[in-house]
C-alpha cells in the first residue's frame, strides 16, 4: 500500500469548541498506538495540536469518519460516560454485497472477541444490537445505514455478515473484494498487470455523530465520504 503521507490534523477538523474536537478520520490511520512499530496515529497527531487531547472512542484503522476527541479531563469524562450509557448516536454507512431492503432492521446477536483481533457471533458473548436501513440499491450492492446501539468490536461488520450482506472488501467477515471489471464489460487491464481491488479497505464510514456538550446542548457532526468511499458509490450509481 506504500507509505501514507501524514495528514495535517487541522484539515481533518469538522467541529471544535473549548472542550471537544470532532475530526473526519482518514482510512488506514489507527486511532491509538498500535502494538507494533511507530506508525503515526490520530492521538499522536491530535496531541501536537492540543497536548491534553484524549480519544473518547475509537474507529477501526480502516474505518473512516467522525471521531470525537476531548481537550480536557472533564470533557473526556463527560463524553466517555455518554458512550458508556449509550447516549451517543452513531450512524455509519457501509457498501455491502447483495441487493437488500432493510427498513430499520434490528440485529440482536451477541459477540465475543476471539484471538488475534477477530470477533464472532456467539450466544455466550456480550449483547450487541444494530439497526440497518437501506439507503440505495445497485445492481449487486447496497448502500446501508448502520446504527449501532452497543459498541462491540467489529459489531457492524459481523451483523452485516449475519444478514448475508457482508461489507465490500471485508475479507475477514465474508466480504469479497470488488473489481471494476465485474461492472464494465469492456474494462481492459494492461497486458501482464494484475487488476487491483477498487477500494483497498472495507467500505465502512462513520457518517454522523450526535452527542451532548458539557452544557447539555446537542451537537450533530456529519463527516463527508473520503475519496475512496465516494468514488466507489459513484461507480455503483453509474453502473446500475
Amino acid at each position: 500500500m506504500g507509505i501514507m503521507k501524514q495528514p495535517d490534523f487541522q484539515d481533518l477538523i469538522l467541529f471544535e469548541d473549548d472542550d471537544f474536537v470532532v475530526i473526519n478520520k482518514p482510512p488506514f490511520l489507527a486511532t491509538l498506538d498500535e502494538r507494533i512499530g511507530n506508525a503515526p496515529n490520530i492521538l499522536r497527531l491530535a496531541r501536537e495540536y492540543h497536548p491534553d487531547m484524549q480519544a473518547c472512542h475509537r474507529l477501526d484503522k480502516e474505518t473512516s469518519g467522525a471521531l470525537a476527541l476531548a481537550k480536557n479531563p472533564e470533557a473526556y469524562r463527560h463524553l466517555s460516560m455518554q458512550f458508556e450509557n449509550r447516549q451517543v448516536q452513531k450512524l455509519y454507512h457501509a457498501v455491502t454485497w447483495g441487493v437488500h431492503q432493510f427498513d430499520n432492521k434490528l440485529v440482536d446477536r451477541s459477540i465475543e472477541t476471539t484471538t488475534k483481533g477477530k470477533a464472532r457471533l456467539a450466544y455466550k458473548g456480550k449483547p450487541a444490537e444494530t439497526y440497518f436501513t437501506t439507503l440505495e440499491t445497485f445492481a449487486r450492492h447496497t448502500l446501508v445505514q448502520c446504527v449501532p446501539i452497543t459498541g462491540r468490536m467489529h459489531q457492524i461488520r459481523l451483523h452485516l455478515m449475519y444478514l448475508q450482506a457482508p461489507i465490500v472488501n471485508d475479507t475477514l467477515y465474508g466480504g469479497e473484494e470488488f473489481y471494476l471489471s465485474s461492472l464494465k464489460k469492456r474494462f481492459n487491464i494492461k497486458e501482464g498487470e494484475a487488476e487491483q481491488p477498487f477500494i483497498k479497505r472495507f467500505a465502512l464510514h462513520a457518517a454522523k455523530l450526535i452527542f451532548a456538550r458539557l452544557n447539555g446542548e446537542e451537537v450533530t457532526v456529519e463527516a463527508p465520504y473520503p475519496k475512496d468511499f465516494r468514488v466507489l458509490v459513484e461507480v455503483l450509481q453509474q453502473n446500475r
